[in-house]
């Protein structure tokens, strides 16, 4: 990953230009690039970014995003959890299933059914 890195000192614009974008590629990539950020401890990118591909129609992004929470959850659950609550009804059954991959059995159970 070399978006993110390039951009830690930089405007983050560029990422929400990308995950706007038509190209499935470019959006990619902007979720992605997150991950940087995720490392270090700072999920806002990550968290805007996930909330503007929630509701994507591609299956790759519905992976990468769900990748994403689940790298935020590792370090925040609570943040992780506080996300997945507020869009649990209307997001992609690939991205519930990525976020919640390492949760207990009896919550991710909870979150399947909901």
């Amino acid at each position: 990953m070399i978006v993110g890195p390039h951009l830690q000192d930089k405007s983050r614009k560029t990422l929400y230009t990308f995950a706007r974008s038509s190209s499935l590629w470019e959006r990619r990539i902007a979720i992605m690039a997150t991950f940087h950020y995720i490392r270090q401890n700072e999920f806002n990118t990550a968290l805007d970014i996930s909330e503007l591909l929630v509701n994507d129609r591609e299956d790759l992004i519905h992976k990468a995003v769900g990748w994403m929470l689940r790298e935020i959850g590792k370090r925040d659950l609570k943040t992780e959890e506080q996300f997945l609550k507020k869009h649990i009804t209307g997001m992609p059954r690939t991205m519930l299933r990525y976020a919640i991959e390492k949760f207990p059995e009896k919550k991710r159970k909870a979150y399947l059914n909901a």
